[in-house]
C-alpha cells in the first residue's frame, strides 16, 4: 500500500496532480482543497494517499491533511458512496466545513455538493454523525465502548480500501477468533475478508 508520496509537482490540474517521485510520475486524484495548496509545477510536495484497488483499476487518492484523508475513509463506509463520489464531497466542502455540516445534521450544505441529494445527505449524518467531533472538526472521533486498539485495526483496513461496514464484520470475527492486539485483529479479519478458494 502507497501510504504517502513526497516528490516534485510535474504538472496539476483541479482534481489531479501528478507527482515526480524518483523519475516515475503519479497520477493522485486529490480534492480542490489539496489541489488549491500544491505549490507550482517544479517545486516540492508531499501527500498522504490511499491506494483504491477494483477489478479494473489501481487509484491513488491524495491529500494534504490527516483531516481530509480520515474523512474520506469515513465517507466511503456508507452505503452507495464510493471513493470518487467522496472526493467529490471533500471538494464540494472543505473537511471543517464537512465535519460542521455532519455533526450539526446540515443536509442544505451536503445537498448543495453535485450527486448528494437529500436521501444520500441524510444517510450520511445518520451514519457519520457520531463519528465526528460536534466542534466542526473532521479528525477521527473513538467510538463510546470500543478501545483504541480495535479504531487502529479498524483504520488500517479502511486505509486498505474495505468500507467500514465490511471491516468492522470482519474485526467482530477476528475478535471472535481470539485476536487481541493489533496485529492480530488486523491479521485475523485479513483473514476473514480474503475471498474463499
Amino acid at each position: 500500500m502507497i501510504a504517502s508520496l513526497a516528490g516534485l509537482v510535474e504538472r496539476a490540474s483541479p482534481g489531479e496532480v501528478v507527482l515526480d517521485v524518483g523519475g516515475v510520475g503519479y497520477r493522485v486524484r486529490v480534492p480542490l482543497s489539496t489541489y488549491a495548496s500544491l505549490p507550482p509545477p517544479g517545486s516540492p510536495a508531499r501527500l498522504r494517499t490511499v491506494m483504491v484497488v477494483r477489478e479494473d483499476e489501481i487509484s491513488l487518492y491524495g491529500f494534504a491533511t490527516a483531516e481530509e484523508e480520515g474523512l474520506f475513509g469515513l465517507l466511503q463506509g456508507v452505503t452507495g458512496v464510493g471513493p470518487k463520489l467522496a472526493l467529490k464531497i471533500l471538494s464540494g466542502l472543505s473537511a471543517p466545513a464537512l465535519g460542521h455540516a455532519l455533526a450539526a445534521g446540515d443536509l442544505r450544505a451536503l445537498t448543495a455538493v453535485p450527486g448528494v441529494g437529500k436521501k444520500l445527505a441524510e444517510r450520511l449524518v445518520l451514519e457519520l454523525k457520531e463519528r465526528v467531533q460536534p466542534s466542526g472538526s473532521p479528525a477521527l472521533a473513538a467510538r463510546p465502548g470500543r478501545a483504541q486498539t480495535d479504531e487502529d485495526a479498524l483504520e488500517a483496513l479502511v486505509g486498505l480500501g474495505y468500507p467500514a461496514k465490511t471491516a468492522e464484520q470482519a474485526l467482530g470475527k477476528a475478535r471472535t477468533a481470539g485476536a487481541r492486539t493489533l496485529e492480530e485483529l488486523v491479521r485475523e479479519a485479513l483473514r476473514a475478508l480474503a475471498p474463499r478458494r
